[in-house]
């Protein structure tokens, strides 16, 4: 299938398996365990339904958004995916700049391959960072003061993370950081020669933040040592906001209690979270746990969504139950594998191509203009 024929993500998504290893695609692609909380995602956003309005004047359609202080064109951005560049080369660069060029933020994970200078330039201003926060606090602080000298305006804080998720596909595909080339791997890239070839010339990926961290590393568990920490509290997060002078954002929040007490903390906003289905299988869809929390902190912070968002529509939704702004991964990330900086260029495309669709559905002359009046039932 060409570009211009895929109509959805999903065409995307299948056009990017078709050219990618396995043991790389399932990196970005798989969820935890049964993979039943990365399902519930998006079929939980589906079950949304929105009732369309007619015979209004909707010649002009805005999809600008405001959120931290920054205006976007668009009211959703790049969510931070680490090691992207294994699922294709160059992917973190070439979706930085896509958002700059876009006016959406691009969220830089602090798991990425491309260090995150390199990030900040190719965002250019329209950079977010977001943090694992480490066992060692000499790396977290180390972060933290390379964050603020590239000049993100506004770090992101992840705390679904106490330990890392249990990927079922992961352990079947023997996947190791850095990677290791066994036999299945080398039949594997032999069927993929696209993806082989543009990877060896920029090199084997790793976790570029850390890359003199994990030289030293002698076991899988040694790296998520360095990368993350179970023993991250509320004392950490209020040290970190004492800290950081930007925006503060907290990701993978899912009760209300705990973005009541982000905000009791001084924290600019919440990401509304479950880590795309990749941490655990047992807990709620994104946008099942947004509206409680949107009802307990509305006013006094940010309320952003993340994981599940494959349609334009579900942006929509997203408001309609109280967030402010939307972040996806996966969607932009099949983009890029799919075709590069073209595909990604077809992922905006079509979800922006779809926002603006249904807000002329909904009535709405802007996204700012839809709210809990569009759902089809009362929350």
């Amino acid at each position: 299938m060409r570009l211009d024929r895929a109509a959805s993500i999903d065409d995307l998504r299948a056009m990017a398996k078709r050219r990618i290893p396995r043991f790389a695609f399932d990196l970005v692609d798989g969820g935890a365990e049964s993979e039943r909380n990365m399902r519930r995602n998006a079929e939980a956003f589906e079950e949304i339904e929105l009732t369309p309005r007619y015979m209004t004047d909707v010649g002009r359609i805005d999809t600008r958004a405001r959120v931290l202080g920054q205006d976007f064109d668009l009211p959703f951005g790049m969510a931070p995916i680490g090691m992207l560049n294994a699922f294709w080369p160059e992917a973190d660069v070439t979706l930085a700049r896509l958002c700059k060029r876009a006016n959406m933020p691009y969220v830089a994970s602090s798991a990425a391959s491309t260090t995150l200078e390199r990030l900040a330039e190719a965002a250019d201003g329209n950079g977010w960072f977001q943090l694992y926060v480490s066992a060692d606090q000499g790396v977290t602080d180390g972060l933290v003061d390379r964050a603020e000298a590239a000049g993100y305006p506004v770090m992101m804080v992840t705390a679904d993370v106490p330990a890392a998720g249990k990927r079922d596909r992961d352990i079947r595909n023997q996947l190791a950081v850095p990677f290791k080339f066994t036999p299945e791997v080398m039949v594997q890239l032999a069927m993929n020669p696209r993806w082989s070839l543009e990877s060896a010339a920029h090199g084997k990926p790793n976790i570029a933040n850390y890359a003199d961290l994990l030289k030293a590393a002698t076991s899988y568990a040694d790296v998520q040592k360095t990368l993350i920490t179970p023993s991250f509290d509320w004392e950490d997060l209020k040290r970190l906001r004492a800290r950081w002078k930007g925006k503060l954002l907290v990701k993978g929040i899912l009760h209300a209690e705990d973005a009541a007490k982000c905000a009791e903390l001084g924290c600019d906003g919440v990401v509304v979270s479950n880590h795309g289905g990749r941490q655990v299988a047992f807990g709620p869809p994104t946008i099942e746990a947004l509206p409680a929390i949107a009802d307990r902190v509305a006013g006094r912070m940010a309320v952003l969504v993340d994981s599940g968002i494959r349609r334009g529509a579900d942006l929509l939704r997203a408001k309609a139950l109280g967030a402010d702004f939307c972040l996806t991964g996966r969607a932009l990330a099949f983009g890029v594998g799919a075709g590069g900086a073209k595909g990604a260029e077809r992922a905006l495309d079509i979800l922006r191509l779809e926002l603006e669709r249904a807000l002329g559905q909904l009535g709405a002359g802007s996204f700012d203009a839809v709210g809990p009046e569009a759902l089809s039932r009362p929350r």
